[in-house]
């Protein structure tokens, strides 16, 4: 019986020419295969190869109520390299955003309803509506301690910023990185890590200092530390998260140091024979306003932007000058015998500024953040966390200060 019940639906739906009936969106006409974006037509059917790359399929700009457009995965390799497909303008699904495909040998058909809900899926495989969607994230890791005696500033945690689709109903975990221990007479602490979902920004790299019978050169990580004094290398940054540690050119007293390196630009080497390198700058973002962030404390904001990031300040023994942290939550150095650095922000990944001599000592990282800007219209509202909740725009932001997930 249901069989029979199939093929009398087919019956009714589908044409002896094997498309599409008025009855169920008009007459659809089948194109060449799709390998690149492309604008769709009303009353037409697309296969789309995305075997080479993702492939933007934009909708009608003024479509009328009935028009329908079909698209089907051509090679099953949607899962791979996924279908965008825009509503120029217009709705899917009563929502302004784009409607990602990414399920392999995918087949989707819409049809055009009306100015409140846009086009609507009507026919097709995993047609409903927990196809997945974009989401923009900012992901900040912990910065590094700075290091003691003569110690360069800490490295800030890596600044990775981009786009991610997510399925409905899937959980996604968020881990916030630790800032690093600011040096005392070893090395300083490296940051944590921080997470969203898969994707991972890397700690920053520990500053140098005299750890403890010779100077060192500062840590590789997000952003690499800044090296103690004694003509040693800065460390390393990690591509497009970061930038690597100023070096230092003087093993003179008073023994300035080098910054940590910032998401935006290196670290300083130190600038003469008596200063210090400043902590390199950081990075800006604009998922959250300046005020948004002031409100949850978060970020460093500078004049009327909001910066992450920033590397930690070198130090310098009395007679010469400490430097800066750069802007992004970056601590300032130590100087003299008795100055210890300046702690990174938390919930920036600035690095730590350095140390000096005596109990000038490092001082530690400051911790990571993660934001999670996601369309209004896709937003589930199921987190844990410390997480502090605003609207810019179109879009919900989640302002992850401690770990947690989103179940999206």
């Amino acid at each position: 019986m249901s069989f029979n019940r199939n093929l009398s639906f087919l019956a009714q739906g589908v044409s002896t020419a094997g498309v599409l009936s008025a009855a169920y969106g008009g007459s659809l006409a089948w194109q060449s295969v799709q390998t690149s974006s492309f604008a769709a037509v009303a009353g037409n059917a697309y296969p789309v190869n995305t075997t080479a790359g993702a492939v933007t399929v934009t909708l009608p700009a003024s479509p009328t109520a009935g028009q329908a457009v079909q698209l089907v995965d051509y090679a099953g390799t949607w899962a791979t390299n996924a279908i965008t497909i825009s509503p120029n303008g217009n709705k899917i699904n009563s929502s302004t955003s784009n409607f990602i495909a990414s399920k392999n040998r995918e087949a989707i058909a819409f049809v055009y309803i009306d100015s409140t809900q846009g086009w609507v899926p009507y026919s097709g495989i995993n047609a409903s509506a927990t196809s997945s969607y974009q989401v923009s994230y900012l992901i900040v890791a912990g910065g590094a301690g700075g290091g003691s005696n003569a110690g360069g500033g800490g490295g800030a945690g890596g600044f990775r910023a981009s786009t991610l689709n997510l399925s409905p109903g899937d959980t996604y975990p968020v881990i916030i990185g630790a800032g690093g221990a600011g040096a005392t007479t070893t090395f300083a602490g490296t940051g944590s890590s921080s997470f969203f979902g898969s994707i991972t920004s890397a700690g920053g790299g520990y500053g140098g200092g005299y750890n403890p019978t010779v100077n060192t050169d500062g840590g590789s990580g997000g952003s690499g530390g800044g090296a103690s004094s004694g003509i040693k290398s800065g460390g390393s940054g990690t591509s497009g998260q970061g930038n690597a540690g100023g070096s230092t050119t003087t093993s003179a007293s008073p023994y300035p140091s080098a910054g940590g390196g910032g998401a935006g630009a290196a670290g300083a080497n130190n600038t003469s024979s008596t200063a210090a390198g400043a902590g390199g700058i950081g990075s800006v973002t604009t998922l959250i306003t300046t005020a948004q962030a002031t409100s949850a404390a978060v970020g460093q904001v500078v004049s009327t932007s909001l910066y992450f990031a920033g590397g930690g300040g070198g130090s310098a023994f009395t007679g010469g000058t400490s430097a800066a942290g750069g802007s992004g939550g970056g601590g300032a150095g130590g100087q003299g015998n008795a100055i210890a650095g300046t702690a990174g922000t938390a919930n920036t990944g600035g690095g730590g500024g350095g140390g000096s001599a005596g109990s000038g000592l490092g001082a530690a990282g400051g911790s990571g953040v993660v934001l999670v800007s996601v369309p209004t219209a896709n937003y589930s509202g199921n987190y844990t966390g410390t997480v502090v909740v605003v609207t810019n725009g179109s879009n919900t932001v989640m302002i992850f200060k401690t770990s947690g997930s989103y179940i999206a």
